[in-house]
C-alpha cells in the first residue's frame, strides 16, 4: 500500500492538522485523563506510561499512515491553532474504522461532531470507502449521540473490553450512498 496522504481539514470552528512526531509530548501531557481513557479499548495501557503517547504516535499511528491504512489528525480550534485539543483517526481497521477523543474541557460544544463529519467525508468522498463501522462502548452517550446524529445506525451489540472495565459495546455503520443522501452539497 501507499503511504497515506493526510491533508489538513476544515470545519466552521476547527482546523484538523496531520499528526506528526512533535505531537507525542503534548498527547502524553493532557490525555492521561480517566474521563478520556475510561471508554476506549483496552490496549490503551492504563495507567498511561511514561511514554505512552510517544509509542502510540510513532509506533502505531505514524506506522498506519507509512503502510496507507490509517489517516490521523489533531483537532485544534480557529481561534487557537496551537492548542492540541483532541485526535481523531480512520483506519482500514475490520469493525473500527473511525476513532476519537476530545479533552472534557472542550467536550459538548459540538466539536467532536464537527470533526466527526469533515472525516467521514473524506472516509467516503476521498478515500471511496463503501462503509464507515464505528464502535463505542455503550455507556458513552455522547459518542453514540455523534453517530446518530450523522445518520449511522446499530448494527451489532456485544460485551467488549474497556479501559473502564467490560462493557456492552455498539457497532454502528453507515455506506458511502446513504452519508452522501444524508450530507450532500447544497
Amino acid at each position: 500500500m501507499q503511504p497515506a496522504i493526510i491533508p489538513v481539514l476544515e470545519t466552521s470552528r476547527l482546523t484538523l492538522l496531520p499528526l506528526t512526531p512533535e505531537d507525542a509530548s503534548v498527547i502524553q501531557r493532557v490525555f492521561p485523563h480517566w474521563e478520556i481513557v475510561k471508554y476506549l479499548a483496552n490496549t490503551v495501557p492504563w495507567p498511561f506510561p511514561d511514554h505512552g503517547a510517544h509509542n502510540y504516535v510513532n509506533n502505531v499511528a505514524l506506522a498506519a499512515v507509512a503502510q496507507g491504512t490509517g489517516w490521523f489528525w489533531t483537532l485544534r480550534r480557529k481561534e487557537d491553532p496551537s492548542e492540541l485539543i483532541g485526535v481523531i483517526c480512520l483506519t482500514d481497521t475490520p469493525d473500527n474504522n473511525r476513532g476519537f477523543w476530545l479533552l472534557p474541557s472542550w467536550q459538548k460544544q459540538g466539536l467532536m461532531a464537527e470533526a466527526s463529519v469533515a472525516v467521514t467525508d473524506f472516509w467516503f468522498n476521498t478515500l471511496k470507502r463503501e462503509v464507515l463501522r464505528s464502535p463505542k462502548a455503550s455507556p458513552n452517550k455522547a459518542s453514540r449521540r455523534i453517530s446518530e446524529a450523522s445518520g449511522m445506525r446499530l448494527v451489532r451489540i456485544e460485551k467488549k473490553a474497556y479501559v473502564g472495565g467490560e462493557f456492552d459495546s455498539e457497532l454502528w455503520e453507515i455506506s458511502r450512498d446513504e452519508w452522501n443522501t444524508l450530507h450532500s452539497k447544497k
